[in-house]
């Protein structure tokens, strides 16, 4: 198994590739930011649910998706701040993605949170991902 460089940009394909194909539910190896922004996802009704299990040794995080019969409300997912280059923005800068019916993921001081929870505690951070 080839090792990424980036974890969270291979989870975002992971869930692309997931949605390309019908699939409700995507596994992927775990981590505590992959976590993360899996919780947000579906904190924000992006995703159904999400959990972590061990099976035979290895932590897994399981991310349904959606229902049985129903579509997903993703229809696009990108990673705005890549190893190479890091993208930051203050509460001010947060932007806003599709006029409000999208979020931008952003790891701040606090945690991993949507940019609307950052504009409200006033707290700026990583830009890592935005999700319509």
């Amino acid at each position: 198994m080839m090792t990424s460089t980036d974890p969270i940009a291979d989870m975002l394909s992971r869930i692309r590739n997931g949605l390309a194909v019908g699939k409700q539910e995507i596994s992927l190896p775990h981590s505590k930011i992959k976590e993360s922004v899996a919780k947000v996802l579906a904190s924000e009704g992006f995703a159904d649910k999400v959990s972590a299990a061990t099976v035979e040794g290895r932590k897994i995080l399981t991310i349904t998706l959606s229902q049985a019969g129903t579509n997903s409300p993703i229809t696009y997912l990108s990673r705005i701040s890549k190893p190479g280059r890091r993208t930051y923005a203050q509460a001010g800068d947060i932007p806003v993605v599709k006029r409000g019916r999208g979020i931008v993921i952003v790891s701040t001081s606090s945690g991993v949170m949507s940019g609307n929870q950052a504009k409200a505690k006033k707290l700026g951070g990583e830009l890592i991902c935005e999700v319509y």
